[in-house]
């Protein structure tokens, strides 16, 4: 057994142990609302929007992007489950930031190898074999901030799936400060239609 894996079921234990009524919470978000962000390890939405168990879905992927799949979920948590106003949330500082479609799949095709980025930027430390199917995938990565949360607002709002009632904010967090900042532009276009 590894020792992130020990950690890991040691802290489970811990928090089963003071469960308690969490296991009552109902199925619908209590707070009615979804955050769409980014898995970044520094951003910690239960802290940076307030929320407890049961309170909000939080949907999480690289650069916090709408994807086919962010959509879904968030279809999904209107649709099935009540949420009535939605956040797309980036970051300063993403990770998303540091390379382009065109480098993540060269450095896939040489290696399916952890990478490694320096001061002249990303290069594939491991051998073959890669893969091409990295050409299949739209690695939606991000030029500039406020550009990218306002095309999410934008791509979600004018999905044919979203309902036009549904209020969708766009904010970019620092990692930083810990504050949120509105990106207005992106909140403009999720306006209630």
């Amino acid at each position: 057994m590894s020792q992130i894996l020990e950690e890991v079921l040691s802290a489970n234990q811990n928090y089963a142990e003071t469960f308690g009524d969490k296991g009552k919470l109902p199925l619908p978000p209590a707070r009615k609302f979804a955050v769409l962000t980014c898995m970044d390890a520094r951003l910690d939405p239960a802290k940076f929007a307030g929320l407890t168990e049961g309170d909000a879905h939080v949907i999480r992927n690289a650069g916090g992007r709408a994807s086919d799949d962010a959509i879904r979920s968030l279809v999904i948590s209107y649709k099935l489950l009540g949420t009535r106003e939605w956040f797309i949330i980036h970051h300063t500082d993403c990770g998303m930031e540091t390379f382009t479609d065109e480098i993540i799949r060269g450095l896939l095709e040489k290696s399916l190898e952890t990478a490694k980025i320096d001061e002249t930027g990303w290069h594939d430390i491991g051998s073959g074999p890669g893969s091409s199917e990295a050409y299949f995938i739209d690695w939606l990565t991000i030029g500039e901030q406020s550009k990218s949360v306002y095309e999410d607002v934008k791509r979600v709002r004018f999905h044919p799936l979203v309902p036009k009632n549904i209020p969708i904010y766009g904010y970019l967090y620092d990692v930083k400060t810990g504050k949120l900042i509105e990106i207005p532009q992106a909140t403009e276009i999720g306006k209630v239609q």
